[in-house]
């Protein structure tokens, strides 16, 4: 992983660029900085924003992380996001993302949206609203509804197919 992994990647150049992004004098750097960082792994993460820990970009090519975004810790993401925001006002213009959230393949979640801890958000979701926590939201403009048990499992029940049954 930490060979070929363009999401780790990004995330530990994010981690450098945050850093001097707090400091009024090095903000040039940290941008020019984030803008090869796009540039290597298709990662676009502003040094503004704030990631937690154990943050997994998986595959990354163009994720799109805006200035004012918060993510939490564990959260999981793949290729195509975007946090991203509805304005050029001053102030927080982008979605804060709880912990342990997985957003999908090409889910969009535009402005100072809130999406609650453990929720999942489905490929290609456009979310505008606050999503509560332990909720799933898909579609376009995205709905939500609570998080089953069976919306855990169905994954791990796709796995345990034979793939000889599609031959």
């Amino acid at each position: 992983m930490a060979l070929v992994s363009p999401g780790l990647h990004a995330i530990w150049v994010h981690r450098i660029s945050h850093a001097a992004w707090q400091v009024p004098l090095l903000r040039l750097p940290a941008r020019l900085l984030s803008n090869v960082a796009r540039t290597l792994t298709g990662v676009e993460i502003h040094p503004g924003a704030t990631l937690g820990r154990r943050v997994f970009i998986d595959h990354g090519m163009g994720v799109v992380i805006g200035e004012t975004a918060e993510v939490g810790d564990d959260v999981m993401m793949y290729h195509g996001v975007t946090l991203g925001g509805r304005s050029m006002s001053h102030g927080k213009r982008h979605p804060t993302i709880e912990a342990g959230v997985t957003l999908g393949t090409g889910a969009r979640v535009i402005g100072p949206v809130r999406i609650g801890a453990g929720s999942q958000v489905g490929a290609n979701a456009v979310v505008v609203k606050d999503v509560p926590p332990g909720h799933v939201a898909v579609g376009v403009p995205a709905r939500y509804r609570t998080l089953t048990p069976a919306d855990e499992n169905a994954a791990g029940a796709l796995e345990d197919l034979d793939p000889a049954i599609y031959i």
